[in-house]
């Protein structure tokens, strides 16, 4: 009970000293600004799709790099998976490559998107990198905990008939693994077809530098069409990913 109250009275007050840090006691501006607010709504319920074509062909860009970056981020995550499984690596190697994952997850993608822009330039390649990196750390840390919860049952078995360790990983821990792990590399792939469109913000390619072009040249009425094919495409990726995920479980 006491460290309920401990709790939540801690948030309250974590709450209260951050009140005016982040600006809250500037919310009235929103109303201030009513006539701009309200332009600005006018433009956006009156999307523009002149450019339709281009769009969508920048939003499939967006896909692709989702898609590449989440396909190159499993090719990371399955060897660190192993490497990083108290019941199947030993304990000298499950510390240092646990903390590889933890920096490849805790570096934001935009951080790392900014990185290779500088390194390979601008366009698509730096936002494949960034969500591989990202998406790497992320799946190597689920994947890992998914062998670590398995039956022990089926990889004894194998044992027993004198396989080698690569035999035990291959008939008994795989197929135990394999259905969750498609399910979370699904869950990134949605993750990342929103996250590729953030890193277009930076020139990593995709729709995001189109949307930021629209914003910057007060186009509200593309940023509505764009907003609109973005999800959209957002919405289609996250009913398949449903569908495929409900036939693996």
């Amino acid at each position: 009970m006491l460290f309920d109250i401990a709790l939540w009275g801690g948030l309250i007050v974590a709450l209260a000293l951050s009140f005016k840090q982040v600006d809250i006691d500037h919310l009235p501006r929103l109303f201030n600004s009513s006539s701009t607010a309200g332009e600005m709504a006018g433009a956006l319920s009156n999307p523009d799709f002149t450019r339709v074509d281009f769009f969508i062909k920048k939003m499939l860009e967006t896909v692709m790099i989702a898609l590449w970056g989440t396909f190159l981020a499993l090719f990371l995550a399955v060897p660190l998976a192993f490497m990083s499984a108290r019941n199947v690596a030993p304990a000298w190697l499950v510390w240092p490559v646990r903390r590889v994952m933890d920096l490849m997850r805790s570096v934001p993608d935009l951080v790392i998107g900014l990185i290779f822009v500088i390194i390979v330039g601008l366009g698509p390649l730096p936002g494949v990198l960034a969500l591989a990196l990202n998406t790497g750390g992320v799946l190597a840390k689920l994947f890992s905990e998914a062998v670590e919860s398995i039956d022990k049952g089926p990889v004894e078995g194998v044992r027993a008939t004198g396989a080698q360790p690569l035999h035990e990983i291959r008939w008994g821990i795989l197929p135990q693994v394999a259905p969750l792990w498609t399910s979370f590399a699904l869950y990134r792939f949605e993750s990342n077809a929103r996250a590729a469109t953030v890193l277009g913000l930076i020139g990593a390619g995709g729709i995001g530098s189109t949307l930021i072009d629209a914003f910057n040249s007060y186009n509200y009425r593309e940023v509505s069409a764009i907003a609109i094919i973005v999800v959209v495409t957002v919405t289609l990726i996250d009913m398949l990913s449903q569908v495929m995920r409900k036939r693996l479980l």
